[in-house]
């Protein structure tokens, strides 16, 4: 019962207006144990006199330069945020905040070990719509050092999404005009628009979703049973599109889970 109610919280996971980041097939995948973890292309910033650089950062969107002085600095080509405050707390770590219309959307810590050659992000994330902060923990390995008399985690890094195992779950969609469609190998498919009304999942009994668009990377889908909520998904795509992130939460046993979407 647990697992295919699991299947069915899983089924209506993709939403987008437009052509473009989440539109096509995906293979998704449950984040817990074996498989090597997916690798990330490097990530480059430097904190110097003040300053913060990114010159390939985490969302991979454009390169960003600030200052590095804690307080909320404007930003530009993110859908995300719109304003990002970086705080040197110490010389191992940095903590960086992001905003979007002055709230908070994430606020990650950064800690460099003692041998200078990894870090770890603890990441909150405060999603919208979500009872509860989303948190969770990255590593990354540097690559390349930064240059003389920076901030000791300045340099070349690279970012290891955790290890995923396969839940043999596969996804087509495609984008209808202020809406979705969407259809499995299994049968099951929805054409649900962005209005936040409940539209039925064909091939299941009493099962509906509900979208709503918060932006172009990102959509929130209600899912629902005899009308009764069952589970909320927060889905974003990367900025190269090839890497959907899902925070599922499932509203029957409390619990929240990370599913992670490669494109194929």
């Amino acid at each position: 019962m647990k697992k295919s109610l699991l299947a069915v919280l899983l089924l209506p996971i993709l939403a987008c207006a437009a052509q473009g980041p989440f539109d096509g097939t995906w293979k998704v995948f449950l984040n817990t144990l074996p498989p090597p973890p997916i690798t990330h292309a490097d990530f480059a910033w430097e904190i110097q006199k003040g300053t913060y650089q990114c010159s390939a950062c985490p969302d991979m969107a454009g390169p960003i330069q600030i200052k590095a002085d804690g307080t909320d600095q404007p930003v530009d080509g993110r859908r995300a945020f719109d304003t990002l405050a970086i705080k040197i707390v110490d010389d191992k770590t940095i903590l960086a905040i992001e905003k979007r219309d002055g709230k908070i959307i994430e606020s990650v810590k950064n800690t460099l070990s003692a041998d200078d050659k990894t870090f770890t992000r603890d990441t909150t994330s405060y999603l919208e719509g979500s009872k509860q902060p989303f948190t969770e923990t990255t590593t990354l390995t540097r690559v390349a050092a930064g240059p003389a008399g920076s901030h000791a985690i300045s340099g070349s890094w690279q970012l290891h999404l955790p290890p995923v195992t396969p839940i043999q779950y596969t996804v087509t969609y495609k984008s209808s005009p202020d809406g979705l469609m969407m259809t499995t190998i299994s049968g099951q498919s929805f054409d649900a628009k962005f209005d936040g009304k409940d539209y039925p999942i064909k091939g299941t009994t009493g099962r509906t979703v509900s979208l709503t668009k918060v932006n172009d990377i990102w959509i929130d889908e209600t899912d629902k049973l005899d009308g009764k909520i069952v589970g909320v998904n927060h889905m974003t795509v990367s900025a190269d599109g090839k890497i959907l992130t899902i925070k599922l939460e499932n509203e029957t046993q409390g619990t929240m889970i990370t599913l992670i979407g490669i494109k194929q």
